[in-house]
């Protein structure tokens, strides 16, 4: 970001600040065997980093050192243990793309993505309206995310402002970090789902003030695409944008041929659908754009020079028979790709089904795919997630100054994952099997800033005691 100095309306881009009450010691000395991809996997080999016996000393929810456990004990006889031998330590998740209101319509099968929105989602986004209800679903959403290891997450928000006020709030007492924002569309959806330009820059300008910053909360301008969303829409987005620098943007592109034909209609001056967005000012280095199964070249060449990023949805693209990602073209132009759910287009919140997707339908475009090994989905699953969203200085991996972001595979003792992790003849096999294998079943702790939002053990005496 410029040095200049900020407009009146500049909020800071926070998302590392810590709730209030922290769960854990000052320090802490973490033992488990450790993963994670400081750097990139498709730039250089050797990316994968693993300790069998590793540790990471944090303080005050802050990676300070990692390496071997009896190195670091060493260097820090008092410092207080948590032992997680048993499983493995891996960075936290980060999904970058996933929609908060469709939790509840998880399952619609058979249908493209334009009759899948017809008949699935969209009226179960108009029940939003009534605040109780999109509280709910807002709680049943973020503890989707957290059991299944995800800490970091840019969530497509409700079309109604009172829904992200309650969503916000719920996400804020969750602990984990979130950049959300509302979806605005004028046109071509359900009529109680449209804005217009002047109300969604109203309602947008309010909320970013009122969230944006606030603990592990950041603002994203949410246009939902530009089949529901006209010129004079998207230039409000861009205000929002010019008003508060920083702030992410992030929608649809090129997912289902038919919606890039209807696109094109409503657009007849742009040269594509990017165009569509860089008329209106909003192709940047803090845009995110899901899917892009269909790019052309000069789409390609602009989102690499834009420094944009694209989130690959695997199940999503699958589910709704959209099409296979075309990720040997998107990494040779440059294009930064990491992963994402697509709740509810996708089958679930796993990011590791999302890698083992991702992974088999490279398998099937044959010499036009990428190979993708276990290095690679670990990488797509949270550094490469961390710099689409501008935090690979916060998260993303256990690079000493991190914030202690992690997720603790633990599987069950017998089950057919234990027995594999117990028989790998490396960490590279290790770390595939729980790609092919794990589940929501075996996050076992999940930490933010060094904070605990989830513990199997205590959810189970929770429901045990309920």
């Amino acid at each position: 970001m410029s040095t200049e100095t900020q407009p009146e309306h500049s909020l800071p881009a926070s998302g590392v600040a810590s709730p209030p009450n922290r769960t854990s010691p000052a320090l802490m000395l973490y033992r488990a065997a450790l993963m994670h991809t400081p750097s990139s996997p498709f730039e250089a080999p050797g990316a994968l980093h693993t300790e069998a016996d590793g540790a990471l000393l944090v303080r005050d929810g802050q990676i300070v050192a990692s390496g071997p456990y009896h190195d670091l004990r060493a260097t820090c006889p008092d410092a207080p243990v948590t032992d997680l031998r048993g499983g493995v330590l891996l960075p936290g998740f980060i999904d970058t793309h996933v929609h908060y209101p469709q939790v509840r319509v998880l399952g619609g099968l058979g249908m493209p993505l334009l009759d899948w929105l017809d008949h699935n989602t969209l009226p179960e986004e108009g029940r939003l309206a009534e605040a109780a209800y999109a509280r709910a679903v807002a709680g049943e959403f973020l503890q989707g995310l957290r059991t299944n290891g995800t800490t970091t997450a840019l969530v497509f928000g409700s079309h109604f402002a009172g829904a992200m006020d309650e969503f916000f709030a719920e996400a804020q007492a969750s602990g984990l970090r979130i950049v959300a924002g509302q979806v605005v569309s004028d046109r071509l959806l359900r009529p109680e789902l449209h804005t217009t330009p002047a109300q969604a820059y109203a309602e947008g300008h309010t909320l970013i003030r009122r969230w944006h910053g606030q603990g592990r909360l950041r603002y994203a301008v949410t246009p939902r695409f530009s089949l529901s969303a006209s010129e004079g829409l998207l230039e409000s987005c861009a205000a929002l944008m010019g008003d508060f620098p920083g702030i992410t943007m992030t929608s649809h592109i090129n997912e289902n041929r038919r919606e890039i034909e209807v696109v094109r209609g409503l657009f007849p001056g742009a040269r594509d659908y990017l165009d569509t967005y860089e008329r209106a000012g909003l192709v940047g280095a803090r845009t995110v754009l899901a899917h892009s199964v269909h790019p052309s070249d000069r789409e390609l060449d602009v989102m690499a020079g834009r420094g944009c990023a694209v989130a690959h949805c695997p199940c999503s693209n699958s589910a709704l028979g959209s099409g296979v990602f075309p990720l040997r073209r998107h990494l040779t132009a440059g294009v930064q790709v990491a992963l994402g759910t697509d709740v509810g287009a996708g089958s679930g919140f796993s990011m590791l089904k999302e890698g083992l997707q991702a992974s088999f339908m490279q398998q099937l475009l044959g010499e036009e795919g990428i190979t993708l090994g276990a290095e690679h989905l670990l990488y797509l699953a949270t550094r490469a997630g961390a710099q689409a969203l501008g935090l690979e200085a916060t998260t993303g991996d256990f690079t000493p100054s991190k914030a202690f972001d992690a997720v603790y595979l633990q599987p069950d003792q017998g089950s057919t994952l234990d027995t594999v992790l117990r028989h790998a003849g490396s960490p590279e096999q290790a770390l595939a099997a729980l790609f092919t294998l794990g589940t929501q079943a075996d996050v076992a702790r999940v930490w933010v800033v060094g904070d605990e939002v989830y513990s199997r053990q205590k959810s189970s005496t929770s429901l045990a005691t309920s």
